[in-house]
């Protein structure tokens, strides 16, 4: 039982911690919104990771060999929708100071659906849970260890995006207008070059 959960824990871990679009997004969110709509995020991603860590392992290879065909249209759509988040977010630094928070305050629930949603559709968290999903049959056999994979697989993921989230913090909290505003227009420029790199991988043979 304890390699199940060490080896859950791995998983989670593995596909949390690269700094990848989510990432970025997380600690974007958190900058501009505050840690409770950050970690709402953060949690949304975790959720992902934990059900696609628990679908690995209940349906095996047989979810491998349905998400191959969609490697193509998951890219595409998820390029997509980080290409408009990132420049809604640099529209939305055009307007005046704090206009905003008062205009349209995201709520942790949307923060949490949207954050779901694009790591839902990220190539890389499909990439590597399709490839987990080739490799874990011979890990766990009965239900009962299968459960506990995904749950430590949750668990890890939830801490480590609850750490991105505490970094995020210190600079909401800390920082100057000026040093939020910064990191806001990095983020969505570092959104935008993720975004592109998903597009040039697909025109490349």
């Amino acid at each position: 039982m304890t390699d199940v959960v060490v080896a859950g824990i791995l998983a989670g871990l593995g596909v949390a911690i690269p700094v990848g679009a989510i990432a970025v997004l997380i600690i974007e969110t958190t900058v501009r919104h505050g840690p409770r709509v950050g970690w709402a995020g953060g949690a949304g991603a975790a959720t992902v990771d934990g059900g696609y860590a628990l679908l690995a392992a209940f349906f095996g290879t047989a979810i491998a060999a349905l998400l191959a065909p969609w490697t193509v249209p998951l890219r595409l759509i998820s390029a997509g929708l980080l290409v408009a988040i990132a420049v809604r977010g640099l529209l939305a630094l055009r307007r005046p100071p704090g206009a905003e928070i008062h205009e349209d305050p995201p709520t942790m629930r949307r923060a949490f659906l949207l954050i779901l949603g694009l790591t839902a559709v990220n190539p890389l968290t499909v990439t590597y849970f399709v490839a987990l999903i080739l490799g874990l049959p011979a890990l766990a056999q009965d239900p009962a260890s299968r459960v506990i994979f995904a749950a430590s697989a949750f668990a890890a993921s939830l801490a480590w995006q609850s750490l991105i989230v505490a970094v995020g913090a210190v600079v909401h909290h800390t920082a100057s207008t000026r040093i939020r505003t910064l990191t806001s227009i990095l983020g969505s420029l570092i959104i935008l070059a993720l975004a592109s790199f998903i597009l040039i991988d697909l025109v490349q043979p």
